[in-house]
């Protein structure tokens, strides 16, 4: 799974729009940033100037786009605005899920199970329990899956220590063993969640979970656009 951006490659991930914006930088189809001829020739005493330069050019791409022309000095309030970078749709529905009660992400987590076809799914939350927030049934086919969760509401990373904590609680309990977390894993509590030999436990992310949700529709609403072209060339062929 891929982690969740930090607040530091957002701003990149805007610096680099910016950048391509003003004819500074392109990247090639395979992700490759590279200086443009221009970009080669920004000098240090450019540097003071570089931050009014690349927002005018934002300023005049944006108003190409929307075919309409307005006074040049919107230029500034554009350049203000485009300084404070909006936080993407991730972002914002991960610090909803954190500002909420600690007993809704349960009741969270427990409502994606259902909605991913577990059966049974129940939160528990009893302490003293190896971190085990509740069981459901996971039904394939013939098979039944008994299965722990545990749920993680952090913004930081899980450790793996936390995994192992919890394999040895799930043991002799369960047959599956999932850990939900707002936050991300770090390497090696991805690689102990697969160790050789031991139960694998499966993990969800912030961003795997920002995506279970916008696929259930949950806290989310997506909204599809339809755009509609004419095609001239099949009229002149009939």
């Amino acid at each position: 799974m891929i982690e969740k951006r930090s607040k530091l490659q957002y701003r990149c991930a805007w610096s680099r729009s910016w950048l391509k914006a003003a004819g500074l930088i392109n990247n090639s189809d395979r992700g490759v940033w590279a200086l443009t001829p221009d970009g080669d020739r920004v000098q240090e005493s450019d540097l003071p100037d570089l931050p009014r330069r690349v927002r005018q050019a934002v300023y005049v791409l944006r108003r190409k786009r929307e075919n309409a022309e307005e006074p040049e000095e919107a230029a500034d309030d554009e350049l203000e605005a485009s300084t404070a970078a909006e936080p993407d749709w991730q972002e914002r529905l991960l610090d909803a899920v954190v500002a909420a009660p600690p007993a809704a992400f349960e009741r969270l987590s427990q409502r994606i199970l259902r909605e991913s076809g577990f059966a049974r799914v129940q939160v528990t939350g009893r302490s003293h329990d190896g971190g085990i927030d509740g069981t459901g049934v996971l039904r394939i086919n013939l098979l039944s899956f008994h299965v722990l969760f545990q749920c993680k509401r952090w913004q930081g990373s899980v450790g793996p220590g936390v995994v192992r904590d919890f394999r040895g609680a799930m043991q002799g309990r369960a047959d599956k063993g999932l850990i939900i977390t707002t936050g991300t894993f770090s390497p090696d509590a991805r690689r102990e969640a697969t160790r050789d030999g031991a139960p694998a436990i499966d993990l969800i992310d912030g961003e795997a979970l920002c995506q279970l949700l916008k696929d259930l529709r949950l806290g989310v609403a997506v909204q599809q656009i339809e755009q509609i072209e004419v095609d001239e060339d099949f009229f002149k062929s009939i």
